[in-house]
């Protein structure tokens, strides 16, 4: 049984997550964006159905990956170089966003970014918190991907790709920011052998709300988001 939660109700603790479904911690409340700033912060974020309450999740192992640690394969390395795709930062959010939910996925059936999703994470990004890195081609917008930036930690939330390696070579795109913007943490949420190719790897949920609160609460500045064209992947 989880707890149903409504308005300034606070989320209960992480450790209280369930084992089966894994993570599944609350119900409820909405998707304002307090309550979503307080949820990344806590390690918790939101996933769910259309026609399903808000459900809110905190899985145990999590799986991360250290900036510095990303794997650039030969591949994606030659692709890069390529320059086959035009990769920009923060020019369209909401057509990221808008694609991750209708690009259909491998043994996937529906969306779990609902209407409700798009237009709260679209405020956010009017507020500055989430992001978007986008690939493009001949003026195609043809992968991307979107998450939030809190401290020195990006939260990825999904990404897209209309052709091959967009997506990969929008993931070295935000690698790339990350650097510049001294993000050192990708909360990868779920794992992935994708990811897990890419130099990500699960930690004990502990671990990772070690990291959280070190990194959040960081007194160093973080540089600015850059917006645009972003030149010098390869």
């Amino acid at each position: 049984m989880i707890p149903w939660i409504t308005g300034d109700t606070p989320f209960p603790s992480v450790d209280r997550a369930l084992k089966e479904p894994n993570g599944l911690l609350a119900a409820g409340a909405d998707l304002s964006a307090g309550r979503l700033l307080s949820a990344y912060r806590h390690g918790i974020f939101p996933w769910y159905s259309a026609g399903q309450p808000i459900l809110w999740w905190s899985p145990n192992p999590r799986m991360i990956l250290w900036v510095e640690e990303f794997k650039v394969a030969r591949s994606l390395r030659k692709r890069l170089r390529q320059h086959r795709f035009d990769v920009r930062s923060d020019t369209a959010f909401a057509q990221v966003i808008e694609a991750c939910a209708m690009t259909p996925r491998h043994g996937q059936f529906g969306t779990w970014i609902t209407q409700q999703m798009i237009e709260a994470y679209v405020d956010l990004y009017n507020q500055g918190y989430a992001h978007s890195i986008e690939a493009w081609r001949n003026g195609e917008l043809v992968g991307g991907l979107y998450g939030l930036h809190l401290g020195r930690v990006f939260f990825g939330e999904s990404m897209f790709a209309l052709e091959t390696d967009a997506s990969k070579v929008a993931l070295a795109g935000l690698v790339t920011v990350l650097r510049q913007v001294m993000v050192e943490l990708i909360d990868c949420q779920q794992e992935t052998e994708h990811l897990a190719s890419l130099g990500a790897k699960v930690i004990p949920r502990c671990e990772f709300a070690q990291h959280l609160d070190r990194l959040i609460n960081s007194i160093h500045p973080c540089a600015m988001w850059p917006k645009g064209f972003l030149p010098g992947l390869a």
